[in-house]
């Protein structure tokens, strides 16, 4: 599968002086180890692979002197294949599993920026933080990985010439001929449903059908509590899973602020505040914090004491709520859950391109707009909205307010321009916002 991560990767790879170790972040399974391996293959002479979980005598290596020269030959040694600087492309995967692996990328970085030396960990920051780690900070190129985008998925599945129409109806905000919109509101249909971790989007690529997504999702879901048990400090597990697993009820309502009383009865940020962090450094939810103002700079008017979680994959959050396939292809969905699919895919795509997520709300009148982005110096106000109702008064509120160069729908309508200078986005078009 082609990863728009890769192009990032390449200008890491092309980096004449500064260089230093690449870490990869992102969620289990969002296909971290693949995308490494790829880039060493098809751009490096050749990889040489080390899994700490998997390699023990190799972590054990580190225990001792930390020079990158000492480390080097012993690779050459045990792998017997020449490491050559700019030629050869070192990875350190699972590096949370050998907290002197991780140390020893600082010295890489002072003392050896010739050789091309990439990472990643599953939940690296839950780990570093839980077994106080010291991160090389200054001294590594961080970048996140996340599930497949909605552009990735079409490449994915053979319908990868759609994405240069949509970008290029998206560029002139020219109308979408009439059935190739319904067709990619079709794809979007799908897409919520399979969402984009690498192994559901290739079983349904093999199968050629939605049927047996629902449990290899549900699996996913799965490793993931698994993963809080086994991360997780043991009073803090339960709490956890808890907060996770209130997240579909979360999302099924008009106000999709987070309330702590349906995580259980009494709860509190005092209690759960922690379990919250967790998740979202964990990669399995994504945050959005409210702002006050919409306003340049839009991160100092925060509101801490209220936020939206999303789920990291439109996808797994359609499994979690239990929505089956017929669901999706029939439109059988009750309203309120049509509208957080929406907002969870706009925050899944919004988040995949680089944003700060962030929502803006107004006590008098009551008004709300489901997110606001800083790009380039401007902040843009988002709607979503699952099919073509646009009547939102919330955000002419917010336009008559700050006045935004440029404000946007998402919704199941085709492109185009209304009378106030609104730009009408199709949600399928989210990727290139």
């Amino acid at each position: 599968m082609k990863r728009n991560i890769i192009r990032e990767m390449l200008q890491w790879k092309k980096m004449e002086k500064d260089r230093m170790p690449l870490i990869l972040h992102g969620a289990r399974q969002v296909g971290k180890t693949y995308t490494l391996q790829r880039f060493g293959r098809d751009y490096y002479k050749n990889c040489i692979y080390i899994n700490f979980e998997r390699m023990p005598v190799i972590a054990e290596y580190f225990d001792g002197d930390l020079n990158p020269d000492r480390l080097i030959r012993f690779f050459e040694e045990y792998f017997t294949e020449k490491i050559i600087p700019g030629q050869t492309l070192l990875i350190f995967d699972e590096i949370q599993a050998c907290e002197r692996a991780l140390t020893s990328l600082k010295y890489f970085a002072e003392e050896a920026p010739e050789y091309h030396v990439a990472a990643a960990g599953s939940l690296l920051g839950v780990a570093v933080h839980r077994d106080k780690y010291s991160f090389p900070v200054g001294k590594v190129i961080t970048k996140t990985m996340y599930p497949l985008q909605f552009d990735e998925f079409l490449e994915a599945v053979g319908s990868g010439h759609f994405v240069s129409v949509i970008r290029e109806h998206y560029e002139q905000m020219k109308e979408m001929p009439e059935q190739t919109h319904k067709e990619l509101l079709t794809w979007l249909r799908r897409y919520m449903l399979v969402g984009g971790m690498p192994a559901v989007v290739k079983k349904y690529i093999e199968e050629g059908s939605l049927i047996n997504v629902p449990e290899l999702q549900m699996m996913i879901l799965s490793a993931y509590t698994a993963d809080m048990a086994k991360y997780a400090e043991p009073g803090e597990s339960t709490k956890i899973q808890n907060a996770f697993r209130s997240l579909p009820a979360q999302l099924a309502k008009d106000n999709k602020k987070f309330q702590y009383k349906l995580i259980r009865k009494g709860a509190t940020a005092g209690l759960f505040g922690d379990s919250i962090a967790w998740l979202v450094t964990a990669g399995v939810a994504l945050e959005a914090d409210r702002v006050t103002r919409g306003e340049i700079p839009v991160r100092i008017f925060r509101d801490v004491s209220a936020f939206k979680l999303y789920m990291a994959d439109t996808g797994l959050l359609s499994a979690f709520a239990g929505i089956m396939p017929e669901n999706i292809i029939r439109d059988d969905l009750s309203d309120v859950y049509k509208g957080a699919l929406a907002e969870n895919f706009a925050a899944q795509s919004l988040k995949g391109n680089g944003y700060d997520l962030y929502y803006w709300t107004s006590d008098s009148p009551q008004a709300e707009v489901d997110f606001v982005i800083q790009k380039e110096g401007k902040v843009i106000p988002i709607e979503v909205k699952y099919g073509q109702n646009v009547h939102a008064r919330s955000m002419k509120r917010f336009v008559d307010q700050y006045h935004p160069e440029r404000a946007v729908r998402l919704t199941a309508r085709n492109f185009g321009t209304d009378a106030s200078g609104m730009l009408s986005v199709p949600l399928y078009a989210a990727f290139c916002l």
